[in-house]
């Protein structure tokens, strides 16, 4: 570092250790998310990930909360984990009932996981307004708790429920709370902005008062701090850094921040900004790069879309659209990149489009194979501009720029060509609707007619195309539709609007995207559906390749990535 830079990984105790733990609490307060489930297998899949990733803790869920949990840590109890420890998160015991009597503690103990978390009330208000109970007798609960499940030789890690709003409404008594905790046995303290609605700076000054009045006791010097936060302020990841920057060194959040209302703390961004920009060690050595994978599989196991936009492991992370972006990242990387998108497994992505320069079409020629010369690549530049103004979008249809770079050589040869079509909808008598289309294909020398049915006119077109190429390219039917998307762009215009289309196609591994546009729905879909079918068959070796061919997409793309894992 140079001199005159301030170190940013000096906290407010720079001889604490760099090592933070890392605690996921996606399969726990993640699944709190609305819309958000996930079933038994779902949680050990995911489970069996973080472990692989080099989480320190994974909490499996809340013992006799439901059915599902207490299935989860049945299993869990019975698999070999290589790095985490599964802890079970519950609460302290009831007002005026023994420990040895709380039905929920009893069930933490019957989890059989080496850690338990649990919960109590720091804030003098949800003492006695929520739980109803006195200030004296709160901290006998949290303390005695504790107790028990360490006696029981349980490691624990104790979350102070809405410590930061309890420190600033009554810091004396919310240190007591967690001195009970200290006293009762917790190795971390974790300190929690349970309602989402802390600023970083207070975080920062909160925690610095707290360590350092931990610190000066000796009894509490060797507990750990921790910080759990909340994303209601959208300040859940500044705020988890601002702890770990004054002192704390156990951090807990979500995989991709999912979580009750606004979410939890994210922790894929929270472990790249320790790591790169703190200088803290989270994870194994290596393990970072996995980061764009886990999030992504996350995502899709829990049947929800990735962020494309977020941090790190967004598919628009690391990807540049304006010209002179991609003209100064073309001379160096870092002009407009923080860092190495493979440093947390992501790419470095050239957007095509009508905001691009003539950098960004030389880019994507080089990306995909093509020796395009600078004449080339503005002659295409305008092409794609004057595409984009009539509605065709190759942001997110790559398969298509690749076909009209490719259709610029003079040698290239499509594998067919549509002369005509023609689709119909109806209804039959009886109350019962069809569609049917027939297409004329020159392919192969010969004019080929065909007609084909669906259940709807682009189903059919679909279904017509394919008997007609099927004889000359068998392998045709390796290529399916993955997904359809249509957008209307000037709605203003009625029925006489502008339709774009857009198609995912799909082959074994390799999946891309084709786009069309038309004030007709139908031949938008045409020419996206053509261009999918003609790029696909573009992948097949012997009975299925074409003489010339466009280029391939490179199967590191996060674009088929993506794709594969939704199919």
């Amino acid at each position: 570092m140079s001199s005159g830079t301030p170190d940013l990984r000096a906290g407010a105790r720079p001889a604490r250790r760099s090592v933070v733990e890392v605690y996921d609490t996606t399969l726990r307060d993640g699944t709190q998310r609305e819309g958000l489930s996930l079933s038994c297998d779902d949680k050990l899949r995911i489970a069996e990930r973080l472990d692989a990733f080099g989480v320190a803790y994974i909490e499996a869920g809340w013992p006799g909360s439901n059915p599902k949990d207490a299935e989860m840590f049945e299993r869990a109890r019975d698999m070999q984990w290589s790095h985490a420890e599964i802890a079970a998160f519950g609460s302290t015991r009831r007002a005026k009932l023994a420990v040895e009597d709380d039905p929920q503690l009893a069930t933490l103990l019957a989890a059989g996981t080496s850690v338990c978390t649990i919960f109590g009330k720091t804030w003098t208000m949800q003492v006695t307004e929520v739980l109803r109970t006195t200030l004296d007798e709160n901290l006998r609960m949290i303390e005695e708790s504790v107790a028990y499940l360490r006696a029981q030789g349980r490691h624990v890690i104790y979350d102070a429920e809405h410590f930061f709003d309890g420190y600033k409404a009554d810091a004396a008594y919310a240190m007591e709370a967690i001195r009970a905790a200290a006293r009762g046995g917790a190795a971390t303290l974790s300190l929690c902005d349970t309602n989402g609605g802390s600023m970083p700076w207070e975080v920062d000054a909160i925690v610095r008062e707290v360590r350092a009045a931990l610190d000066a006791d000796e009894q509490t010097r060797d507990v750990e701090l921790g910080a759990h936060v909340h994303n209601d302020g959208e300040c859940a990841v500044a705020n988890s850094l601002a702890a770990l920057r004054a002192g704390a060194r156990h951090v807990q959040g979500t995989i991709n921040g999912y979580g009750e209302r606004c979410g939890n703390a994210n922790l894929c961004s929270i472990v790249a900004d320790a790591e790169l920009k703190l200088g803290l060690s989270c994870l194994p050595e290596g393990k970072l790069a996995e980061l764009y994978d886990l999030s992504h599989f996350v995502a899709e196991v829990a049947n929800l879309q990735a962020d494309d936009h977020a941090a790190y492991v967004g598919r628009s992370a690391f990807a540049h659209k304006g010209g002179t972006h991609v003209a100064a990242i073309r001379r160096h990387p870092a002009a407009y990149q923080h860092i190495d998108p493979a440093q947390v497994g992501n790419q470095c992505r050239i957007v095509v489009s009508e905001l691009s320069g003539r950098g960004n079409v030389l880019s994507k020629a080089e990306e995909l194979g093509l020796d395009v010369t600078a004449e080339q690549g503005a002659h295409l530049l305008e092409m794609i501009k004057r595409a984009e103004a009539a509605g065709f979008a190759y942001e997110a249809a790559e398969a298509s720029v690749a076909l009209l770079m490719a259709r610029e050589d003079p040698d290239y040869a499509p594998p067919f060509d549509v002369i005509d079509f023609q689709a119909s909808v109806g209804r039959r008598r009886g109350g019962e609707m069809f569609s049917e289309a027939t297409v004329k294909v020159r392919v192969g020398g010969e004019v080929v007619h065909t007609a084909g049915d669906g259940n709807g006119p682009v189903s059919a077109l679909d279904q017509a195309l394919r008997k007609a190429l099927r004889a000359t390219f068998p392998r045709i039917d390796e290529i399916h539709l993955a997904d359809y998307k249509v957008r209307i762009l000037d709605g203003g215009n009625g029925t006489s609007a502008t339709t774009r289309v857009l198609i995912d196609s799909a082959s074994g591994q390799d999946a891309w995207s084709t786009v069309g546009a038309s004030s007709n729905i139908i031949e938008a879909s045409l020419q996206a559906l053509v261009d999918g079918i003609e790029y696909g068959l573009s992948l097949f070796d012997g009975g299925g390749r074409p003489a010339t061919a466009p280029p391939r997409l490179s199967h590191e793309d996060p674009t088929a990535r993506d794709a594969e894992r939704a199919r």
